[in-house]
């Protein structure tokens, strides 16, 4: 692997110039991209598929927690597999405090058809609090992962795929807004760039600034 050359700091500053020049065009670009998914049209689904979490069953209504919005994290965990995988584990890692989702009306959940007796102990392993829900009792309603395309069927066998689903809530009424997998999902994490995938994007919590998270009134 070659190193950066080692110029001046004169040098490095101009380079830097320049650089930032295309930075802050990549930076309009994506907000200019951001607002055109927020155009995006959306589409009514069935609120009864059916979810297990660690208080039992659940519809899709639950999974919002009463928020306006939810953004679900398509986890690959197969029902067959002993552990969610490694890359899943590692994007979910980077999800920091819910509180300033929710703060923002905004709810977090992990997916995955793994059985919920299996991925309980596999999240007390990795010491993560998110809510993480089992839709493998697909036989009990419309099938979750395949509607939402992270499970997908090639040569007759289901295939797990990494993904990010967004939906709405208005009142009883739930609204698909927005779905990305695979390389998508490269650069999210962060709490700005998934309420940039959000039909209401950057909504503000009471006030612009942002606040520790123990101080936000959900």
């Amino acid at each position: 692997m070659s190193l950066p050359e080692i110029v001046s700091r004169e040098r490095w500053r101009a380079a830097r110039e320049e650089l930032l020049l295309k930075e802050e065009a990549v930076t309009r670009a994506r907000d200019a991209l951001n607002a055109q998914r927020r155009r995006l049209p959306m589409v009514e689904v069935d609120p009864e598929y059916v979810f297990e979490g660690g208080d039992g069953k659940a519809n899709l209504l639950d999974l919002f927690d009463g928020r306006a919005q939810l953004v679900v994290h398509h986890f690959m965990f197969a029902p067959e597999w002993e552990a969610g995988c490694p890359g899943c584990a590692a994007f979910l890692d980077q999800i920091g405090h819910l509180a300033h989702l929710r703060a923002r009306g905004t709810s977090f959940a992990a997916v995955s058809r793994a059985p919920f007796t299996r991925i309980l102990p596999f999240k007390a392993r990795m010491g993560w609090t998110v809510p993480w829900y089992s839709s493998c009792h697909s036989d009990l309603g419309r099938d979750f992962n395949r509607d939402f395309e992270a499970t997908i069927v090639v040569d007759d066998e289901p295939v797990e795929r990494p993904g990010i689903s967004c939906f709405l809530r208005e009142s009883e009424r739930v609204f698909h807004t927005y779905s990305v997998y695979d390389r998508g999902l490269d650069g999210l994490g962060s709490v700005a760039s998934l309420l940039d995938l959000t039909a209401l994007g950057r909504t503000p919590a009471g006030s612009d600034r942002v606040r520790y998270h123990d101080e936000y009134e959900d």
